[in-house]
Order: structure tokens, then C-alpha cells, then sequence
């Protein structure tokens, strides 16, 4: 059959590695919990802006540039951004993809981080530290959707790429990597034990 695809949109997900286990998930566990209970600046941000939960967004953003712990991950997630960057074609022409931004969350039960994009930024991620079991995933929402207009609704079977959303389970220890002009985001947390993340954006440089 004479059909092709184009136009695909690339999600990379792979285990951090080595230092995604044992000591330094944990290591990083503590730090992220440390910060959620002693950031009152970033209490006071997600009281407005992050329903119920805590990130360290609005306050503490760079936090591989202040903290050895987290400037150890960004070495760790570095490889990955550079193999997803091949995977997408980009011409970097002599220049680099940086980590510009680093930021913690922490969702409790009935938390939810609705539809956004990450403007200004390349490639986006997240690296997950505490993921209990029935936490949300990260759903994907298919950036052609406002432009389908009469299109019919897809069948309960269609392939992952045909449908208009996408969810990719949230593991500890695994690394997630999209373009950051692609919407997604995070359906509430229906368990009680808290869902911990980090989350970052590579600027071109």
C-alpha cells in the first residue's frame, strides 16, 4: 500500500542509567523532600499556581547550577538529550543544547498539572524519583488536533500513533524527553503516596 508517514512527532524514553538507582535515586528523593518542606517561597508559588502540591517552579528553577546532587543528573541526562537531538534531525550548526531550567515536583493525591507547553525551550524532560504504584502517567496531546475540524473520532483500536492522546506510564528511574512546543500534562494523582518528579528544559546554546 502506498502510504507513508511524515510529519512524526518523536517521544524518547529510556532509563536514566546507572545513577538513576540505588543511592543516588534515594539521595535525590531526600533532597526533593527537603526542599518541598523548607522552600516557603515555593510553598507560597504553588499555593497560587500548583493546586494542593509543591514546586519548586516559581522559586528555586536552576537547581542544577546550585546543587551538586542535581548537577549530577543533568550530567547523567545529558547523553540522552544528545541522542534524541540526532534522532530529530537537528542541525545544531557547531552549537549545543543546554540545561537552562530544573525544577522539583511533588504531587499528593488529587493533585493535577493540566495542558501546557514549555515556550522558549528546545527540548524538555522529566526524570521521575518517586512513582508509587496507579500514579498518572504523562499524556501527550497530538499538536495537529485543533486542525483535525470534521475529521471522525478515532477507532478504540487505532495504533498509539493515530490516536489524539498518549500516556507513558511514569517509572522511577527513566528519563522522558519531547520537543517542548508539544502540550502535555499530568492527570490527578488517584493514589496517596506522593508522585516526585524533576522536571528541565535544554535551551539551544
Amino acid at each position: 500500500m502506498a502510504i507513508r508517514a511524515f510529519f512524526p512527532t518523536l517521544i524518547y524514553h529510556r532509563p536514566l542509567g546507572a545513577g538513576g538507582s540505588g543511592r543516588f535515586g534515594r539521595d535525590l528523593a531526600d533532597e526533593c523532600a527537603a526542599l518541598a518542606v523548607s522552600d516557603e517561597a515555593g510553598q507560597r508559588w504553588s499555593a497560587n499556581n500548583y493546586l494542593g502540591g509543591y514546586t519548586s517552579y516559581g522559586s528555586h528553577d536552576r537547581l542544577h547550577l546550585v546543587s551538586s546532587l542535581f548537577a549530577s543528573l543533568r550530567r547523567h541526562i545529558d547523553p540522552h538529550v544528545k541522542a534524541y537531538a540526532r534522532r530529530l534531525g537537528y542541525d545544531l550548526a557547531g552549537r549545543s543544547l543546554d540545561m537552562s531550567d530544573c525544577w522539583v515536583n511533588v504531587m499528593p493525591a488529587g493533585v493535577v498539572h493540566s495542558l501546557h507547553l514549555h515556550p522558549g525551550s528546545v527540548i524538555s524532560g522529566t526524570y521521575y524519583v518517586a512513582t508509587p504504584r496507579g500514579c498518572p502517567g504523562l499524556t501527550f496531546e497530538d499538536p495537529r488536533l485543533s486542525k483535525f475540524m470534521a475529521a471522525p473520532p478515532r477507532r478504540a483500536d487505532a495504533r498509539p500513533a493515530q490516536r489524539t492522546h498518549v500516556t507513558y506510564p511514569a517509572a522511577a528511574g527513566n528519563v522522558i524527553l519531547f520537543e517542548s512546543w508539544l502540550r502535555h500534562e499530568v492527570t490527578a494523582n488517584r493514589v496517596e503516596a506522593e508522585r516526585i518528579s524533576i522536571s528541565f528544559n535544554f535551551a539551544w546554546a
